[in-house]
């Protein structure tokens, strides 16, 4: 057994060292590293977990990337139409990490009731589009079914529709869909609401509803083979700017592409920042933690002062000597970590399951709930990165052994 190694063991399972004066600061010591480490847990879990949850509700909306003409530009109306009739469709498997593609077309219009009005942005969808996104978002009711051969009049609208027009489930209601002409009389068509949902994300809340796409493609005068967009959803979010890049080297020169991300860039230049605080916070931790190992160092070493004279007078070098306190610290230090990734795995998980720390302000964040996601590796890192971080501050103040010489140590008291 490593010499060094050996005598730091022997001093951890000494009782004398578990009842000394230097016990209660260890003790702190060790309570700062767990409380750091949870700490850190929870920023990592919590800034990821709604950077996710954001991520995840816009693309629920627009699919991670978009394919329409160049015409429509940036436009949220489906103005000029898309043959599906592609190579990629309804398979997309010209680029790999594509989980699934769908054809959409929206088109603006008014619901109109007698006591108001409100402007929303009917999407047309088909049998082909992705409802589980939506079966999470549901509150009432159940998803409309477009998959019959004839169009139906039944739609899904968000809560936040329904509070502003009254509308409850089973409700029907006239929209009116302005012609490309202005000035002929606007197209009307009575729905029947089948399901409320709530994204919790206002800006698509207050104004979409889906509903069957041949709506869409009647009152536009389209062909059944004609649609707005077409929406792809990738297996990797990380991967999108690269995955925008090659669906565009392989869809037709006529066609154009746009991310979700360079759609809605506020929106993810905003969650962004998200990793700058998770970063500050991990590096405002580390930094607290360490002082506090270093305090704890140095109590150790004043506490064990006569057996460092006692071991240099029998011949151990210096450096000798601080690996000794420095194995004694590393052990603390993981005592500290243990302790902090129960606490902390422990609080992500009751979070996720039971949900009971909310926001006081959802609509900022666009969730009620406080989201948390962590992954193996993340937590595999933070530990190793703290353990290495902390040790390596301990080096420097370990030098002060060397000033430490046998004939006053072994008399010290």
């Amino acid at each position: 057994m490593n010499y060094e190694f050996f005598i730091a063991k022997r001093i951890i399972k000494a009782k004398q060292y578990k009842s000394s004066v230097s016990a209660t600061i260890i003790k702190i010591a060790i309570a700062a590293i767990a409380i750091g480490i949870v700490m850190m847990m929870v920023a990592i879990a919590t800034g990821m977990g709604l950077q996710k949850t954001i991520q995840e509700k816009v693309s629920a909306f627009n699919g991670h990337i978009q394919i329409s003409t160049f015409d429509n530009n940036d436009s949220e109306v489906s103005l000029f139409p898309v043959d599906s009739k592609q190579e990629f469709y309804p398979n997309f498997t010209q680029v790999e990490g594509i989980k699934h593609i769908q054809a959409v077309a929206t088109k603006a219009g008014i619901i109109r009731t007698e006591k108001t009005f409100e402007g929303v942005l009917a999407k047309g969808v088909g049998k082909d589009y992705n409802w589980k996104p939506f079966e999470d978002f549901l509150k009432e009711g159940r998803l409309p079914n477009v998959s019959e051969k004839r169009e139906n009049r039944e739609i899904l609208i968000s809560r936040y529709l329904a509070r502003r027009l009254e509308f409850k489930l089973g409700d029907t209601f006239k929209t009116l869909f302005l012609k490309e002409n202005t000035s002929e009389i606007p197209n009307e068509r009575t729905f029947e609401i089948v399901g409320i949902y709530e994204s919790g994300f206002q800006k698509f809340d207050e104004n979409v509803m889906l509903v069957d796409i041949r709506h869409i493609q009647r009152m536009n005068k389209w062909e059944k083979d004609q649609i707005g967009n077409f929406e792809v959803f990738l297996d990797d979010f990380e991967t999108i700017q690269q995955k925008d890049d090659e669906i565009y080297s392989v869809v037709p020169s006529n066609l154009n592409t746009q991310s979700v991300i360079s759609k809605f860039p506020f929106i993810f230049e905003w969650i962004s920042l998200f990793d700058v605080n998770i970063f500050l916070i991990i590096g405002i931790i580390i930094i607290v933690g360490g002082i506090n190992m270093i305090t704890a160092l140095l109590v150790l070493i004043l506490d064990r002062t006569p057996m460092i004279g006692i071991l240099k007078s029998l011949g151990s070098n210096d450096w000798s000597i601080r690996k000794i306190f420095l194995y004694n610290a590393t052990y603390l230090i993981a005592i500290g970590l243990l302790f902090g990734n129960v606490i902390g795995i422990g609080l992500i998980w009751a979070q996720r399951a039971f949900g009971f720390l909310k926001f006081p302000n959802p609509e900022q964040y666009h969730t009620t709930i406080i989201p948390t996601h962590i992954e193996l590796w993340h937590i595999v890192a933070l530990n190793i990165g703290t353990l290495i971080l902390c040790v390596l501050m301990l080096i420097i103040p370990s030098y002060i052994i060397t000033k430490i010489t046998p004939v006053k140590a072994i008399k010290f008291q």
